[in-house]
């Protein structure tokens, strides 16, 4: 695949991956959940996964967690800002179960966690910094949306 340049993609494509890689660090953070002694059975339950999944990818969930991060300055200035970016981008498609504020919000948590996941693909020193501060974004983003 073509190396992306995530300053040059746009706030609703930065969201469209970061979506899905949040996705997946939500699934494994549920699943240790599990391996840490919540659920002997871990896996056999996958209903009960998706219900404990929910609260981490839920709009109000993920707009609670940026929220506090902007709040407590836990996101550098480039952050901040991308967030605001994304945050005020008009989108096409409207929240169906969030309120519509939240959802904008949940968008730029999104987009922030695309960017960094596309920066952590470029590679080098770089791109190894870039996947610490994903997992730095996100490992802070359960611990707000938990509390």
């Amino acid at each position: 695949m073509k190396q992306l340049n995530p300053k040059e993609i746009n706030t609703t494509a930065l969201a469209y991956i970061g979506d899905a890689v949040y996705e997946i660090y939500v699934r494994e953070h549920v699943l240790g959940q599990d391996l840490r002694g919540m659920d002997k059975n871990f896996g056999a339950h996958v209903d009960a996964l998706h219900k404990r999944a929910i609260r981490y990818v839920r709009a109000d969930g993920q707009a609670k967690a940026v929220k506090a991060m902007l709040n407590e300055g836990f996101l550098g200035d480039e952050e901040a800002a991308l967030v605001r970016r994304a945050r005020n981008h008009k989108s096409a498609s409207k929240p169906k179960n969030a309120d519509a504020m939240d959802y904008k919000y949940a968008t730029a948590f999104e987009a922030l966690i695309g960017f960094w996941h596309l920066s952590a693909q470029a590679g080098g020193d770089d791109g190894a910094a870039a996947k610490q501060r994903v997992e730095e974004i996100i490992f802070k983003a359960f611990e707000k949306i938990e509390t």
